[in-house]
């Protein structure tokens, strides 16, 4: 039972589109990731994901409709549909999602991490 400092943890750290795992808890894996630029269009077909800005903001593309999220406000993306977060400048945000959560779901690409850092 090691406390986790936020601050601390994203120094750790520079790149984009990378998630790093921070924590775990029944079957979930608390992440941290740092976004800048557009990520790719994509779905998870058997996961819910849980998208918490921790600093700066950053649009969630959906195909019928963008939400703009800022510090302190998070949005649930429900499983199946498709999505693609945007950051004009670098964001931080906090990922609640099921371990088995591939970063680009059903897209797979450049920016896939197949097995992400634990820090």
């Amino acid at each position: 039972m090691n406390k986790v400092n936020i601050p601390e943890k994203l120094a750790c750290f520079r790149d984009h589109w990378n998630p790093r795992i921070v924590g775990e808890l029944n079957g979930q894996h608390v992440k941290l990731v740092k976004f800048k630029g557009e990520f790719v269009w994509h779905k998870h077909d058997d996961e819910d994901e849980m998208f918490y800005v921790l600093q700066g903001e950053f649009k969630m593309e959906f195909r019928d409709k963008t939400v703009m999220l800022r510090e302190n406000e998070f949005l649930i993306v429900p499983k199946g549909v498709e999505h693609r977060p945007v950051a004009v400048d670098e964001v931080s945000v906090m990922l609640f999602e099921p371990a088995s959560t591939l970063n680009t779901g059903d897209t797979k690409g450049e920016l896939t991490r197949e097995a992400l850092e634990k820090i």
